[in-house]
């Protein structure tokens, strides 16, 4: 005989799906009429199904009057505890019903600029090749990734070793200034005004994550510059590229992802010189995932990206 050894749960008094949907319409519109309309249901309804809720939690809500209702501090608590759960069951439901018993889902995690200016378009007829294998992928800005994550592969930037996971590296990372042509008419720089040291009035674009860029691209050319540090800074290259585009500054950023810009000349670059990054940019993957058979099909469809 199977003995089910899972612990059971000892909390059994849960609301249903029906009262936390009632809770959060009303909590959002702060009205229980505007949330009868939206959930097609009368405006008692909704009232009777939040004070059943009130009762089995055996706390108000809301603050009611005549003319309007309010959330109480314990209902502003709740009513994000709420929603976020409501944003999983969706999510958890949807993602059920978009793939049959034979399709995989393949989660990804990359960092933002290098999803969608490198992996998007390599991505591209994937699909179509592949239709069983159902792609989930996450934009995620830090610098790290966490080995508990849900994740089957990662597009990481770093030295390429990370504990348990294999590691395929993709290509090194060389940054170069670029920025839209009018800044650079306007600012008439040259190289030989970089040598001189007559380049500090421009703007330097930042990345939050690199700090001291352009501190080491300047080093690199053995070129002293003050104010390095000084200018706007920005999450993620997407976002430093968009201010260099608009007439924002100078962006320091992998030149292999401003590729299209270069080509099409909205941006230009400005000094003849390539800094070489410290680390790489990867797709890495857990070791217990490497034979798995999605994983499998991902690293075969990179590596021909890579020939």
């Amino acid at each position: 005989m199977t003995t089910d050894t899972t612990p059971a749960l000892s909390f059994r008094r849960y609301p249903s799906t029906t009262a936390l949907q009632c809770f959060e319409t009303a909590a959002r519109h702060l009205s229980f009429t505007h949330a009868a309309q939206e959930l097609h249901m009368t405006q008692s309804a909704i009232s009777k199904q939040v004070a059943q809720l009130e009762e089995m939690l055996n706390i108000a809500l809301f603050y009611r009057t005549s003319h309007r209702i309010s959330l109480t501090p314990a209902g502003k608590t709740y009513y994000l505890e709420v929603l976020n759960i409501l944003k999983h069951i969706e999510v958890a439901t949807t993602t059920l019903m978009s793939h049959t018993d034979n399709t995989e889902v393949l989660s990804i995690v990359s960092h933002p600029t290098l999803c969608s200016r490198w992996l998007i378009p390599i991505l591209k007829n994937f699909n179509d090749r592949h239709p069983l294998i159902r792609l989930d992928i996450q934009e995620q800005a830090q610098p790290f990734f966490y080995e508990d994550q849900k994740v089957d592969i990662a597009f990481l930037y770093g030295d390429g070793i990370w504990s348990g996971m294999e590691a395929l590296k993709l290509f090194d990372e060389h940054c170069i200034a670029v920025c839209c042509p009018a800044y650079l008419e306007d600012n008439l720089l040259s190289h030989q005004a970089l040598s001189a040291g007559h380049a500090t009035d421009v703007t330097l674009l930042h990345i939050r994550s690199r700090p001291s860029a352009w501190y080491e691209y300047f080093k690199q050319q053995d070129i002293s510059i003050d104010g390095t540090f000084v200018g706007p800074c920005f999450d993620t290259f997407h976002t430093c590229i968009a201010a260099a585009l608009h007439g924002h500054g100078i962006a320091l950023v992998p030149q292999r992802l401003v590729t299209p810009e270069l080509e099409a000349g909205s941006l230009v670059q400005v000094w003849d010189y390539a800094s070489k990054g410290r680390g790489a940019y990867y797709m890495a993957y857990p070791l217990s995932h490497g034979r798995a058979h999605k994983t499998k099909v991902m690293i075969d469809w990179v590596k021909s990206v890579l020939e």
